[in-house]
């Protein structure tokens, strides 16, 4: 079952009235408006909404190209008209992490005005899983970016060491560090160590490394053995400060 978090995302509204144009008609005075997207953090402050990839507002129909996308934080849309009405705004995830909508009254009885929506995300997708913990925890069995061993891992391991033998050996006898040693450490890290784990080794990423990122299953396997010894020396020395080796 997959795992998932609930992430507050507020909606700016700002209006002002448009004093060198005039009134539709008396009493509806042509305004600018602007939308904007953020996400609510641990301690109640405002963070990018970089959960999405981008956002659609979409408009009343009288307006000229009604459906707006957005595609950079904090998404603001800003427009001019007299009308009130209600948009549909629709939220992209990142990761292939689908969509979310909600329906935001637009209005002018306030020249600024927030309102909030609680949604759920699954933490099962890496760098979904990696953007949301900057806006709040984490369930600890969350498994998006872990190198922990699973029973698919082991397996894959198993069919990996059969090819891999003679590379394994040579890699253990030149390396100073103990495999097995960083192996039970890496299992002792929390959800945030893990995810800066999985940077580590993606940014020190070679052609003779075993690495399988199934985004799909949000599953992140590793073998320590195929690592070059500076991957290694970098990963013990950060294991080492966070766990008990």
């Amino acid at each position: 079952m997959t795992q998932e978090v609930v992430r507050t995302i507020k909606v700016t509204t700002t209006s002002e009235i448009l004093t060198d144009l005039a009134p539709v008609s008396e009493g509806f005075p042509m305004r600018k408006w602007s939308v904007k997207i953020t996400l609510v953090g641990p301690s109640g402050g405002e963070l990018p909404a970089n959960i999405f990839d981008k956002v659609t507002y979409k408009l009343h129909p009288t307006f000229q190209n009604p459906n707006r996308t957005l595609k950079k934080p904090p998404f603001k849309l800003e427009e001019q008209g007299w009308g009130e009405f209600d948009m549909t705004i629709i939220m992209h995830v990142v990761d292939k992490g689908g969509e979310k909508s909600i329906v935001h009254d637009l209005n002018f009885l306030e020249p600024k005005y927030e309102s909030e929506h609680k949604l759920s995300f699954p933490t099962s997708r890496p760098l979904l899983a990696k953007l949301l913990a900057e806006s709040g925890s984490l369930p600890d069995s969350a498994v998006s970016g872990s190198p922990l061993p699973t029973d698919e891992a082991k397996r894959d391991k198993r069919k990996h060491e059969g090819a891999e033998a003679s590379k394994k050996k040579s890699k253990q006898e030149k390396s100073s560090i103990d495999v097995e040693r960083l192996a039970e450490g890496l299992e002792k890290l929390g959800q945030d160590d893990i995810l800066q784990v999985v940077q580590m080794v993606t940014e020190n990423r070679t052609a003779d490394m075993y690495v399988k990122n199934d985004v799909e299953e949000g599953e992140f396997h590793l073998d320590l053995f195929t690592l070059p010894d500076s991957l290694l020396k970098m990963l013990w020395d950060f294991v080492k400060k966070r766990a008990d080796l």
